[in-house]
């Protein structure tokens, strides 16, 4: 195993676009093609937002991700916007689409609401952070976290935060010495079953 780092780059996308496929279990929530379609949505969605990225290859295979934004440096190109609603316009072209597309908008609704109460003008955002499951548990996921806390101290930001869920690895950020600021539960419709999950906001201060 030889694992190297470097910046995103546009051809990282669709190894990018499974892993988080993958990550996020969206092929419990819908059909394969709408499965993709989402992970589409929310890789473009994530992209739009950043001003530092690092990568983790394994041997020339990427298994993961970090991107952080330092929001008074950020501007998004045209090109990423627009990759952003062709994948939002295609995943709405079909029932299937729009109805898990609304849990996306739940979610982003309760995320706006856990930064809403916390009360914070945080001046950075880890925009999203993901490692294969292949390749959890040797450290990638640290190395890439660490290489956003060198970003924070090289661009003197000294507070940023994240949202993250209780179907991720949550407790990873707790041992990174982040701390849980506020917390919801909600309850989602998925395939005629009720789901329960509880969404978090999490900061870290340097």
């Amino acid at each position: 195993m030889q694992i190297t780092f470097r910046e995103y780059q546009k051809e990282d996308f669709g190894a990018l676009e499974k892993i988080i496929r993958k990550t996020w279990h969206y092929d419990d929530l819908c059909s394969p093609k709408t499965a993709q379609k989402l992970a589409r949505v929310f890789l473009s969605s994530c992209l739009t937002n950043y001003t530092f990225s690092c990568v983790a290859l394994d041997e020339g295979v990427l298994v993961g991700i970090i991107l952080v934004n330092n929001k008074a440096k950020h501007k998004c190109p045209l090109g990423l916007r627009v990759q952003q609603i062709k994948a939002i316009t295609s995943l709405y072209l079909s029932k299937e689409g729009r109805g898990v597309s609304k849990i996306f908008e739940n979610v982003s609704g309760i995320d706006k609401e856990l930064l809403q109460e916390c009360g914070i003008e945080y001046p950075a955002e880890l925009a999203l952070f993901a490692v294969d499951s292949s390749c959890r548990g040797i450290g990638i996921g640290k190395q890439l976290f660490q290489s956003a806390l060198d970003y924070m101290k090289q661009e003197q930001l000294d507070k940023f935060y994240l949202f993250t869920d209780t179907s991720c690895n949550y407790g990873f950020y707790e041992h990174q010495g982040m701390v849980r600021r506020k917390e919801k539960e909600h309850k989602f419709d998925i395939k005629g079953q009720t789901a329960k999950m509880n969404f978090f906001i999490y900061d870290y201060t340097r």
